[in-house]
C-alpha cells in the first residue's frame, strides 16, 4: 500500500485570507500593485503576520522586491513565532508540503537534515498544525516566486543564539530568502503604538536585540536571532513601511503594529 504523503493544511484560509483562489490572487496581486517594487531584492525580510486587511498592505512592501528574483529564489526560510503550543527551542516538521489555496509548497527535507542535529531542533507537528505566523506568508510567496521550496520553522522559547545558528546554517547565496514573521506592539491607542512601534523600529535598525521585549515585536524570538546574525555579518537591517491595524482596517482605539524591514 502506497503510503500518502503528509501535507500541512490550511489552518486559516477563509479567516486571516480568503479560502477562494481567485479572491486570494485578486487581493494579493492588488496589494503587490500598491506597493513600490523598486527596492533591491532583499537577503532578509521581516514582516507582519495579522489577518490580510490589517497586515497585507505593509508585508507587500517586502514581498514586491522579490519580483527581480521571482526564478532565482528557490528556497525560503521562514521563522514564526508560536501562538498556540508552549515548547523549547524551534520546531520543525515532517510534512513534505504545505497546502494554500493557491497550490502546494513542497518543504526542502534536504535543507532540514542540516539543522535537525541541533539539540534545541525538533520535530514537533502540533506546533505547525494550527500556527498562522508562517501560512500567512505562503500565499505572498506563491505569488512572488516561481518554483521554490520551503524551511518552516516554528520557535517557541529560543535564545537569539539558537536561532542565529539555524539561520546561519542556512543561509545560503542568492537561491535563498530568509522570512522572519513578527507584528509589533499589540492592542494600544493609535499614537501610543506609533511612538511605541517607531522605538521598536529603531532598535531592530540599530540590530540591538537585546532591548526588544515581547510585547514590543510578538516574534521577538525569530527577530533577534536575525539581528544578532546581521551583527556578525556586518549587515544593516531598512525599515521600508512602518503603519498599524489604525491605518489599514481597523479603529484606532486599539491597533496593533506592523513594520516591514529588509537586509539587502
Amino acid at each position: 500500500m502506497n503510503r500518502q504523503p503528509v501535507q500541512r493544511q490550511p489552518a486559516v484560509a477563509g479567516t486571516f485570507y480568503p479560502a477562494s483562489p481567485q479572491k486570494l490572487h485578486h487581493m494579493l496581486v492588488q496589494y503587490l500593485n500598491d506597493a513600490k517594487s523598486d527596492g533591491k531584492v532583499p537577503k532578509a525580510i521581516i514582516v507582519p503576520h495579522a489577518g490580510y486587511i490589517y497586515s497585507g498592505p505593509v508585508a507587500a512592501t517586502a514581498y514586491a522586491r522579490l519580483k527581480n528574483a521571482h526564478s532565482r529564489i528557490t528556497r525560503v526560510v521562514i521563522i514564526g513565532p508560536s501562538h498556540r503550543v508552549a515548547f523549547l527551542g524551534l520546531a520543525i516538521s515532517r510534512a513534505e508540503s504545505f497546502v494554500t489555496p493557491l497550490g502546494n509548497i513542497p518543504v526542502d527535507h534536504e535543507a532540514l537534515q542540516t539543522i535537525e542535529h541541533l539539540p534545541f531542533v525538533e520535530y514537533i507537528e502540533q506546533a505547525h498544525t494550527y500556527e498562522h505566523s508562517l501560512e500567512v506568508h505562503l500565499p505572498f510567496l506563491q505569488e512572488t516566486l516561481d518554483n521554490f521550496k520551503i524551511i518552516p520553522i516554528v520557535a517557541g522559547d529560543a535564545s537569539p543564539e539558537q536561532v542565529s545558528q539555524v539561520i546561519e546554517a542556512l543561509w545560503g547565496g542568492d537561491e535563498t530568502l530568509i522570512v522572519i514573521s513578527s507584528d509589533l506592539s499589540h492592542y494600544h491607542d493609535y499614537l501610543t503604538a506609533q511612538q511605541l512601534d517607531i522605538s521598536t523600529s529603531k532598535m531592530i535598525e540599530r540590530l540591538q536585540y537585546e532591548q526588544l521585549s515581547s510585547a514590543s515585536a510578538c516574534g521577538k524570538v525569530p527577530v533577534s536571532g536575525l539581528l544578532k546574525l546581521a551583527r556578525k555579518k556586518s549587515l544593516s537591517v531598512k525599515t521600508i513601511d512602518l503603519r498599524n491595524s489604525g491605518d489599514t482596517a481597523g479603529d484606532k482605539n486599539r491597533v496593533v503594529g506592523y513594520g516591514a524591514y529588509v537586509i539587502e
